[in-house]
């Protein structure tokens, strides 16, 4: 959150893991990809967050002189490590998936190429930002695509774990689609819009209910929202609330938006109860704004019960990503250079969803030409090239028999990755967040509708190069062979 030095913002074995390298002088220039394994919250697909504070992070990476006697306190770290720290920076490169990408699991979202020394620092750093923000601007997708185009607004901050949550997980859950948030302090950090109504405090702390609506409106006269539910919504909010219209009305001063909140009840019932009675009065364009406790499926259920809401008020459940704590994104070694040549490495294990893909790579999303919308991913070797023009084959790199061939001109392709820093230099600009969303919404809209079901989403499937496809079997042979 802001320019601040992170530095120790890591995990102590990569500390000492970095000492072990120092020891041994082995600071080959290594490659380790950023990826994750399973879409959260169900989601058949993810958005990718927190490039910008990535940025942020690697550009202050040095090593303070109050860091170096913290460490040298602990008594683990050799004078002339702790030397080396003093004039530590960042030398590698890195390339990174654009904030707000939807993206898919096992692809690289970041890719680090530095010395391993350097690479292994920024580690947990990296895992932090990007899983935190991009686990909260999925959620935020889902959230946004169930209300179908009406606007949704974040509320979250008092419900987040920690000022730093509540303050870039608001800006994720813009970039996800949210049109703006509560948190004044993410609003005025990342330039987003600052909303917001009033509270049950307000109305109580008036001798009656309509004095506080006459006040709050005079106070706030080009955008009238009243909370209706603080003691009787249909006996006293929404007539109390229609009173003040009224006069308001009959004054001539009618707010350029004006309306009122739910926030408690059912919201289906109270919603549509209200509706009649605003509608009766001849204010039809009066918003009925709701919150409580929703999450995407409850607004999609109020929505198919007919719920009559214009405006979504999304707090402790979006925030926290109530039902998925944990983006699960991880930092795997991917390639060693050795004599100028990145030897390819790869993680066994039992499970086929954790092992890794090898070699320094690239993304490669592909569109059906005629629909604009995306048919697959081509996770490939950084070295191989794709013409649009030829015949392209697919195949599940898990379940192998499953084939398709693309004809050629009928689709088109788009490489993911792009370099942020290039020799330590960062090369890349950050859009605004508003830019970012702006660019999210149209990523979500390349996605055909059945991949954005809240519920048993199609499977978008992420396929390997037939060359990275011989690399990865040749290595799990030879680690097979070498085990026996």
């Amino acid at each position: 959150m802001g320019k601040q030095n992170l530095t120790l913002l890591t995990d102590f074995y990569e500390l000492t893991m970095m000492q072990g390298y120092f020891s041994n002088k082995s600071n080959e220039t290594v490659i380790f990809d950023v990826f994750y394994r399973e879409n959260p919250s169900g989601s058949g697909y993810a958005i990718c967050a927190g490039l910008e504070q990535v940025i942020d992070y690697v550009k202050s990476l040095s090593f303070e002189e109050d860091d170096i006697e913290y460490l040298r306190s602990l008594h683990i770290f050799q004078e002339d490590f702790l030397s080396y720290l003093k004039d530590f920076q960042f030398t590698g490169d890195i390339y990174a998936v654009p904030e707000g990408t939807v993206v898919f699991p096992m692809e690289p979202l970041v890719k680090v190429i530095a010395p391993i020394m350097e690479a292994q620092l920024i580690e947990t750093a990296l895992l932090n930002i990007i899983n935190h923000q991009s686990l909260i601007a999925t959620k935020a997708s889902r959230v946004v695509y169930a209300a179908g185009g009406q606007p949704v607004m974040e509320f979250g901050l008092r419900r987040a774990q920690g000022p730093d949550a509540g303050t870039l997980g608001a800006r994720a859950a813009v970039i996800g689609g949210c049109v703006g948030t509560s948190n004044v302090l993410s609003a005025k950090l990342f330039d987003i819009p600052a909303l917001g109504t009033h509270a049950h405090s307000w109305i109580m702390s008036f001798d009656d209910e309509l004095t506080a609506f006459r006040k709050y409106a005079e106070l706030y006269p080009q955008n009238t929202t009243l909370l209706v539910d603080t003691y009787d919504t249909l006996r006293s909010g929404v007539p109390n609330a229609i009173k003040v219209f009224e006069e308001l009305r009959a004054q001539g001063r009618m707010p350029e938006r004006y309306g009122i909140r739910l926030d408690s009840g059912d919201l289906a019932y109270l919603s549509k109860k209200a509706r009649k009675m605003l509608d009766a009065a001849g204010f039809t364009d009066a918003r009925i704004t709701a919150s409580s406790d929703l999450d995407e499926y409850l607004i999609d259920s109020l929505k198919t019960q007919g719920a009559k809401i214009d405006v979504w008020g999304v707090g402790t459940k979006l925030i926290t990503s109530i039902d998925c704590p944990a983006f699960g994104g991880v930092y795997k070694l991917a390639a060693i250079k050795k004599n100028g040549e990145f030897i390819p490495k790869i993680k066994l294990s039992e499970n086929q969803w954790k092992i890794t893909n090898p070699g320094n790579k690239k993304i490669i999303r592909i569109y059906e030409k005629e629909s604009g919308k995306v048919k697959s991913d081509l996770i490939a070797l950084a070295d191989e090239e794709f013409s649009p023009h030829d015949r392209l084959l697919l195949f599940d790199p898990v379940a192998t028999w499953k084939k398709t061939y693309l004809e050629p001109d009928t689709y088109i392709l788009r490489d993911l990755l792009v370099p942020i820093f290039l020799g330590g230099k960062c090369v890349y600009t950050s859009p605004s967040v508003m830019e970012i969303r702006e660019y999210c919404m149209k990523e979500q809209d390349s996605l055909w509708d059945e991949a954005r079901r809240l519920i048993n989403p199609h499977v978008v499937y992420v396929d390997l190069s037939v060359k990275l496809y011989r690399m990865k079997t040749e290595l799990l042979d030879q680690l097979t062979e070498h085990t026996k």
